[in-house]
């Protein structure tokens, strides 16, 4: 009962390593969404609501990034680099998921942009940023912390991936190292070891469902259409108090 989840040949703890692993990918998850949510709200906004050059060239950007392959180019740019810290791995597994979300959000500013309130705010002579400040984002919220969730997932895999590879600095907590300490131990011939693949393969697992049940609620606290339809369905729910009291009339 002093290691409920086992320990591996070199007698440490797998409960403990898969702990230790969890403050570092949290922070890889932050630095990482963070820049990739900031970076492509701001460029899909000014080029949806802005046009002209402008939108022509950040989306030849955004269309490079996206036509670049992800997983090598993580790998030269950890080579390159070599980071450590979480928060630099977290920037660099980001560097190109911003792409996709940066060029949706341009179509939704394009809708937008001729709503007429924003028409309205921009012949009273608003600034840019207050227009987009205050018409524009709050409309994209629902997506936008949506895409937070789904970028994370993408992280998470991204980091296990590289680590499991051996391509980012080895760490005893990281759940892709300890993947990796697995394999190169021959869990995939020795069934009495299986425990020691499988357990961190598990917790992705969870950590990745609970990310995507985390999109799901805030699309339904952001998203206006959603939260309308569950409050009428609310309100026609019969009241259970009614449907028991003798003589009610029945519908």
């Amino acid at each position: 009962m002093n290691h409920i989840l086992g320990t591996n040949p070199q007698g440490q703890d797998l409960l403990g390593l898969l702990v230790y692993s969890i403050p570092p990918m949290f922070k890889m998850i932050f630095a990482g969404t963070m820049f990739a949510t900031m970076l492509a709200t701001v460029i899909g906004t000014l080029s949806g609501y802005i046009g002209g050059t402008i939108d022509r060239g950040l989306m030849t950007l955004s269309d490079i990034m996206i036509a670049l392959p992800g997983l090598p180019l993580l790998i030269v740019l950890a080579a390159v680099f070599e980071p450590e810290s979480p928060y630099v791995i977290g920037l660099i597994l980001s560097v190109n998921i911003w792409a996709g979300l940066a060029r949706t959000i341009r179509s939704e500013v394009l809708s937008l942009r001729d709503i007429e309130y924003v028409e309205s705010s921009r012949v009273m002579g608003f600034s840019l940023s207050s227009i987009i400040g205050r018409d524009i984002l709050p409309n994209l919220m629902s997506y936008i912390t949506v895409n937070i969730a789904y970028n994370a997932r993408s992280i998470i895999f991204s980091s296990v991936a590289l680590y499991f590879l051996g391509v980012l600095p080895y760490s005893n907590y990281n759940w892709g190292v300890i993947m990796d300490n697995a394999y190169q131990g021959g869990t995939m011939y020795t069934s009495s070891l299986y425990y020691w693949l499988l357990e961190p393969m598990i917790v992705i697992v969870i950590l990745t469902i609970g990310m995507i049940l985390l999109a799901q609620g805030l699309d339904r606290i952001f998203n206006p259409r959603i939260r309308a339809r569950h409050k009428d369905h609310e309100e026609n729910e019969p009241n259970e108090s009614e449907e028991s009291a003798p003589g009610a009339p029945v519908n």
